[in-house]
């Protein structure tokens, strides 16, 4: 038998099966490289995905937080708006309860006003009709000196005029030339006729002669004037008590009072000084002046004073002032001293003697 030859073109059926299987396995391959391409494919697609899932759910859970942080806030704000509100109803109730019991005391208050006035009006009539059936010869009654004011201005509410030994104490520093520093400073320049006919120094001495001539007669007084030092009114009376009782003593010192010419600055120490040098002691002080102390013991060492200097200087005087006398103080106007008016009511009250500021056609 011959073997038939073999050519390049001719396959056994090995060859074949091998060729067939090695393609069938190539087949498999790119098979498997497709499907796991397509599986990766898939699962990067399920994870990002996921991920974007994951990131809403946190976005979600922090937006919930925060409405849950928002919503336990305005929770707490309205409790507490509430509780103020409750508050402010209480305290709109409590000034509506204060209002209405001032509103019945201002009433009550208007009440007695004019009942004062009715009784004012009365006891006026009473007095004149007395006073038309007093003898002539006999007007001036106890004193020995008459004082008239306009209107007949004869009263003087709560000034305490009584007392065995009554110290008149009358502020004679350039302050009392005019109420505004201006006019002080203008005044103070002029001739001595033209600074004795200054309105609030006129006015000054009309007071202080008020007081010495509603004195009583059986008292013993005296009267000093004071800028930076202080001094007796009548000439040759320092240290003596004068007698209210007496015309002479009386006259002599309201003359002398229309002959002084105020200038300087006001020492209150100089004037409390005074009671000291007088025996026994004074037992009441009628003190008219228009302001604090402008110095101390002695002249300050600066041309300019401060409003605390001026209540130290004004402490210092007082606490120099023997105790268990009564200071009555008569306060002139004048500008630019706003705390006089409080430094003066402290004295009355410590001192339980009054405090007063006349009205303008007193006396």
């Amino acid at each position: 038998m011959k073997r038939r030859p073999v050519t390049a073109f001719s396959l056994s059926f090995l060859d074949i099966m091998f060729c067939g299987f090695g393609a069938v396995v190539l087949l498999v391959l790119i098979l498997n490289h497709d499907t796991v391409k397509a599986r990766t494919e898939i699962f990067s697609d399920l994870r990002a995905e996921v991920i974007k899932l994951e990131q809403e759910v946190l976005v979600g859970e922090q937006q919930r937080v925060a409405a849950r942080n928002s919503l336990d806030a305005a929770d707490e704000a309205l409790v507490l708006t509430q509780g103020e509100t409750e508050q402010i109803i209480q305290n709109v109730d409590e000034l509506k309860i204060e209002i209405a019991r001032m509103k019945k005391e201002t009433l009550a208050n208007k009440a007695h006003v004019n009942q004062l006035g009715a009784d004012l009006k009365s006891l006026d009539k009473e007095k004149k009709r007395l006073g038309s059936q007093a003898p002539r010869g006999n007007d001036q009654g106890n004193k020995v000196h008459q004082v008239v004011g306009a209107g007949d201005r004869q009263y003087l509410t709560g000034l305490k005029m009584g007392g065995k030994r009554i110290l008149i104490l009358v502020d004679a520093s350039a302050s009392m030339l005019d109420k505004t520093i201006v006019n002080v400073i203008r005044r103070r320049n002029m001739d001595r006729a033209q600074k004795r006919n200054a309105p609030k120094w006129k006015r000054t001495l009309a007071a202080a002669e008020w007081l010495v001539s509603n004195l009583p007669s059986s008292a013993d007084f005296q009267v000093y004037l004071f800028n930076t030092s202080a001094r007796a009114a009548l000439t040759g009376s320092d240290g003596k008590w004068l007698s209210a009782g007496s015309p002479r003593d009386v006259e002599g010192v309201v003359k002398a009072l229309n002959r002084e010419v105020p200038g300087g600055g006001t020492s209150l120490y100089q004037a409390f000084s005074v009671v000291k040098k007088l025996s026994p002691e004074a037992d009441n002080i009628l003190l008219i002046t228009d302001g604090l102390p402008t110095q101390g013991r002695g002249k300050p060492k600066r041309t300019t004073v401060t409003p605390d200097q001026r209540l130290e200087y004004f402490d210092r005087a007082y606490r120099s002032l023997p105790s268990g006398i009564p200071v009555n103080t008569i306060l002139m106007p004048m500008e630019g001293d706003a705390w006089a008016a409080a430094a003066y009511w402290k004295l009355a009250v410590d001192s339980n003697g009054s405090f007063m500021t006349p009205a303008r056609d007193w006396p």
